[in-house]
């Protein structure tokens, strides 16, 4: 945004037809005191007016000289034509030129054919300031005209003009609480200063503000600076289950620059935008965007990225992998009678996360009751079936579910009786003597040649202990 005002030294806007007229008696910068009675300023390409002061009544004729030479008489000159005496005997200057500055006499004719100085006036032609120019690098322009520079980097601050005589130049900063503040000076042609390591609160209007020192016309150039930076975190990724299970919203943020940044997200695998902001939502935070998607939209596998750009250049980006729940677990579980038994699974691996939940034979969802205990300890989940029954035994569903589709666990509960238990403990002992049967005749059949020497011996010594 650039701005050129001109005003003068009350804060008034200049007007170019203007002529500032100083009277300082007995004062001038290259004359005697004695010779400079009126000092007048005229602006070039304007117009100006010498008045001949105490013009004498019986004044017969005027004349009008510049550093003691005669330049106009009441007699039109070709030579100087922008110069003419009125009828009051001024001297009359149009377009006003520099070669026109100087000590001007006003002389008048009397009866006695003399002539008689009268005034003696020091004409300073000014000129601007004019061409004055602003420049702020490195800087990127805006398409509104602001220009903005990045945070911590280092800026350059010249401005310029012409002015004649001479001019002051100096820079002035207006920050957002509307303070204004002096960053630099010079009576030089140009002025210029820098500013390392630039912050936000550096951002402001600068404005270069040139002054002609007689004139006091003052003409203003501004320029609106801002400070950008990215946020110095990554994006971060995050979702909410919808009310439905196949419904979720993904979030992404990124909180902490200037200005907001663009958020994108995109489904890596197809290449195609989700959706891209920044957007109005029911938070109305532009450094967050959120989406709503259902399972017809995603994969299962697929990558999820967020990308986040910012007017400073820098790029981040923040994804997670899409996944289906897998519940785990055993499969088959036996329970007595009368007892309690424990169900469960784990499921890791879905993203979002799934909600689980137990069904029964009939797929009907089991809630907590005295008779059914389910618990949960992510990825754990426990379904405790309280003084088991003939009637509990068969199948029940691990089920877990989230946006991207459904998997369930099955498991066969299988219940046995008291009587049962009696059968099984008579089988188990009539096994135990059967293979104890076993092992003794192996043991004997493997030592039947002990055995029958040890008879053969006997019966000798029997035989001889006889005779």
């Amino acid at each position: 945004m650039e701005n050129i005002v001109s005003h003068n030294m009350m804060g008034q806007p200049v007007t170019l037809m203007r002529i500032f007229t100083i009277v300082l008696y007995l004062s001038h910068p290259t004359d005697s005191e004695e010779q400079v009675q009126q000092f007048v300023i005229g602006e070039k390409g304007q117009n100006a007016t010498l008045q001949c002061k105490d013009l004498p009544v019986d004044a017969l004729s005027v004349r009008w000289a510049k550093n003691g030479v005669m330049v106009v008489t009441q007699n039109p000159s070709e030579l100087l034509a922008h110069l003419s005496i009125g009828n009051n005997g001024s001297l009359q200057i149009t377009e006003l030129q520099y070669i026109d500055e100087g000590l001007y006499y006003c002389e008048t004719k009397t009866p006695d054919g003399s002539w008689r100085n009268q005034s003696k006036i020091q004409l300073q032609i000014t000129d601007g300031p004019t061409n004055i120019s602003l420049n702020i690098k490195p800087a990127t322009p805006l398409k509104n005209g602001t220009l903005f520079v990045k945070r911590s980097s280092s800026v350059f601050f010249n401005c310029s003009s012409e002015a004649y005589p001479s001019q002051n130049l100096a820079w002035i900063v207006e920050d957002a609480a509307q303070d204004n503040r002096d960053r630099a000076s010079g009576s030089k042609s140009s002025l210029e200063f820098s500013i390392s390591n630039i912050l936000p609160s550096d951002q402001g209007i600068y404005t270069c503000a040139s002054q002609n020192t007689f004139s006091m016309r003052t003409v203003n150039k501004s320029q609106e600076l801002l400070v950008y930076y990215a946020p110095e975190s990554h994006p971060v990724c995050s979702w909410e289950l919808g009310k439905e299970p196949s419904d979720v919203l993904f979030i992404c943020s990124w909180y902490g620059g200037y200005p907001v940044p663009t958020l994108d997200w995109h489904e890596v695998l197809e290449e195609t935008v989700i959706a891209k902001g920044p957007m109005v939502n029911t938070s109305q935070e532009t450094e967050r965007l959120d989406v709503h998607v259902n399972r017809f939209i995603l994969h299962d596998g697929e990558e999820v990225k967020c990308v986040g750009h910012h007017l400073t250049g820098v790029e981040s980006s923040c994804s997670f992998n899409l996944k289906m729940p897998y519940p785990l677990g055993s499969p088959l579980v036996t329970a007595l009678e009368g007892s309690a038994v424990t169900l469960s699974c784990t499921e890791t691996e879905s993203l979002p996360p799934a909600k689980t939940v137990w069904k029964h034979k009939d797929n009907k969802v089991i809630n907590n009751t005295s008779k059914y205990i389910i618990s949960e300890s992510k990825p754990t989940y426990t379904l405790t079936i309280v003084n088991v029954t003939k009637a509990d035994e068969g199948i029940f569903y691990c089920y877990s579910e989230n946006p991207l589709g459904a998997r369930e666990l099955e498991l066969y509960l299988t219940v046995k009786t008291s009587a049962g238990r009696g059968a099984a403990v008579g089988v188990l002992v009539s096994v135990l003597i059967v293979i104890i049967g076993i092992i003794l005749s192996v043991t004997l059949y493997s030592k039947r040649d002990r055995i029958c020497i040890g008879k053969y011996k006997s019966d000798t010594e029997y035989k001889t202990a006889s005779k």
